[in-house]
């Protein structure tokens, strides 16, 4: 099962992501920026949580925002290559933001149970339009339960199209769970 058209398709490649990074100038954030998502990310991801992650992170100014907002340590990922290393020079000056280029279907990088909080704004949606997307979907989903920490909080911004076929997997890959679904915007995950 694929999820989008032809011209969506390319957001499940690398390529597309680097053909993308090197040719656009200024940050872009997806669905939400941050001063939007500020009341949600602060009631379910207090100050302090020590670690959160911050799954395809682009040229966002998300995280800068959370660092800004008292967030001391945001570990961010990307499977572009291009994007990780401008984001790197970006932020050289700022140790709360770490920016790590990787594969979210496969964070073996990270140990068990090392992040208090994973943060997803549209990632999963573009795992959702490329090839094998429930495949791709799953093995996502499963980097970020093993990831998450017990009682972790994995906040995850999609368009609603994508609910139906999101809460299936959801419900494969995370065995206990509290979903709270938010204006038909944001679904919040804490992993118990």
């Amino acid at each position: 099962m694929t999820f989008g058209t032809s011209s969506t398709q390319a957001y499940g490649e690398t390529w597309y992501w680097n053909n993308r990074y090197a040719n656009e100038s200024g940050p872009f954030d997806w669905y939400q920026k941050y001063p939007s998502l500020a009341p949600l990310i602060r009631l379910y991801v207090p100050h302090n949580h020590q670690r959160i992650l911050v799954v395809g992170c682009g040229n966002s100014a998300f995280s800068e925002g959370m660092v800004d907002d008292g967030y001391e340590e945001v570990v961010n990922v990307d499977i572009s290559s291009v994007v990780i290393k401008a984001m790197q020079n970006k932020y050289q000056s700022r140790p709360q933001l770490k920016y790590v280029e990787m594969d979210v279907r496969d964070m073996g990088t990270f140990e068990a149970g090392s992040f208090d909080a994973v943060i997803d704004k549209g990632t999963l949606d573009s795992i959702l339009c490329g090839n094998n997307s429930r495949g791709n979907a799953t093995r996502m989903l499963e980097e970020v339960g093993r990831v998450l920490k017990d009682n972790g909080v994995y906040i995850l911004v999609l368009i609603i199209l994508s609910i139906s076929l999101t809460m299936p997997l959801l419900l494969h890959c995370f065995s206990i769970f509290t979903i709270l679904l938010y204006q038909n915007l944001l679904l919040g995950i804490n992993v118990m």
